[in-house]
């Protein structure tokens, strides 16, 4: 039960205690950073390490850090590393096996303590994505134990969107900029005349304590208002967006489309993508042996559909051409992914399109899949 708790208001002072209390509870908290020329996901000991001042230009195979004079921490949209990162590991071992000195083979399953995550920043998008990683990796009949148990530890710090990017489409996704239920704690950051701040809402019984043990004050109506209203502008500044239309039929309906072929000519099939996205959850394992034999490891790592081995079967891939794998991904992330799990695979995070080195851009595939699907509708012809 969430003990009820009415809205509140950290000073930058607030936040660097936010984050002092956290280390002190023996959290590793992991957040944005500026390092290499972009704003990366890293363990902070200070929420002085958080990226104030800087902001993103982005486009489909763009990015480049921009100075802000504003001094914002979190008006920045999402970088190259999602929370996936950390929740679900590109890789880990499952277990080692050992043959004794009598012949025999001793397995041992590698169950490491798992830290105790603290996220503060978490977009919006990147809550919804968790929320899907959850229903996929600790769902059904095939839960993923490692991720289980560092779901189970890690605390969310949401920060609402408050500058999309350009290529941004979350609310075309059922998204928004403003946090969906989930988070333990919710920021909402403000700079303006008044100063600088963040408005807090608690989310469960965890945020509230927390809350409770750091300097803050009640909001005011005024803080209130400004923060919703910011968030309410981000949501008419949307970079880009997915046609309006049911995408569950549309990639149904476009499986034998001449789009597929054009795109098909662009896409490097390098798995970037799939790599950026915050989930996509597919894996592989592979097992290691040292020199004597003796001693052997097991371990799962990521793995892409755009992977030419991904679909390997006895005599050969399934999919071995370019247009295939394309297919295959934008299908199962816009369609197929609700007849397994419930739901969109796509949070429109924009990532996809940031990070494709060939400026491939999701939004654009799609709305070409359903303008030729209306032509070919309206000329009375069949897709193939």
């Amino acid at each position: 039960m969430i003990a009820p708790a009415a809205p509140a208001v950290l000073d930058r002072d607030g936040l660097n205690a936010l984050v002092a209390a956290l280390v002190a509870q023996g959290r590793t908290v992991i957040g944005p950073t500026v390092r290499d020329g972009a704003i990366v996901l890293a363990e902070l000991t200070s929420a002085d390490a958080l990226p104030y001042g800087w902001g993103v230009e982005l486009d489909a195979g763009r990015y480049r850090l921009v100075p802000r004079v504003d001094g914002a921490a979190f008006a920045h949209s999402a970088g190259p590393q999602s929370w996936k990162s950390y929740l679900h590991p590109s890789r880990e071992r499952l277990w080692s096996a050992d043959r004794t000195s009598e012949g025999d083979v001793s397995f041992t399953p590698d169950e490491p303590e798992v830290p105790s995550y603290a996220f503060l920043g978490v977009r919006p998008c990147d809550l919804r994505a968790i929320a899907i990683q959850d229903r996929v990796l600790t769902g059904g009949h095939y839960a993923d134990d490692g991720y289980r148990r560092r779901r189970c530890k890690a605390l969310l710090i949401a920060a609402e969107c408050t500058e999309p990017g350009a290529t941004c489409f979350c609310v075309s996704t059922g998204g928004g900029p403003a946090a969906d239920p989930g988070y333990d704690l919710a920021l909402t950051e403000i700079v303006d005349e008044d100063g600088h701040r963040f408005l807090v809402r608690v989310g469960s019984d965890e945020g509230a304590e927390l809350l409770d043990g750091i300097p803050h004050r009640s909001a005011d109506p005024a803080t209130e208002e400004t923060a919703d209203a910011a968030v309410d502008a981000a949501r008419d500044r949307m970079g880009r967006s997915l046609p309006p239309v049911d995408l569950r039929a549309l990639m149904g309906a476009s499986l034998d489309a001449e789009r597929w072929d054009d795109v098909a000519a662009r896409c490097l099939t390098c798995g970037n993508c799939t790599m950026v996205c915050p989930t996509c959850f597919c894996t592989t394992t592979e097992e290691v042996t040292d020199l004597t034999g003796d001693h052997t490891e097991r371990w799962q790592r990521w793995d892409s559909c755009f992977d030419l081995d991904f679909s390997y079967l006895h005599g050969g891939p399934v999919r071995s051409s370019a247009r295939s794998r394309y297919r295959q991904w934008l299908t199962h992330k816009l369609s197929t992914w609700h007849d397994q799990f419930g739901t969109s695979g796509c949070v429109g995070c924009g990532r996809c399109i940031t990070w494709c080195p060939a400026g491939i851009d999701i939004t654009e595939e799609v709305a070409a899949l359903d303008a030729e699907l209306a032509d070919h509708a309206a000329y009375g012809t069949e897709t193939d």
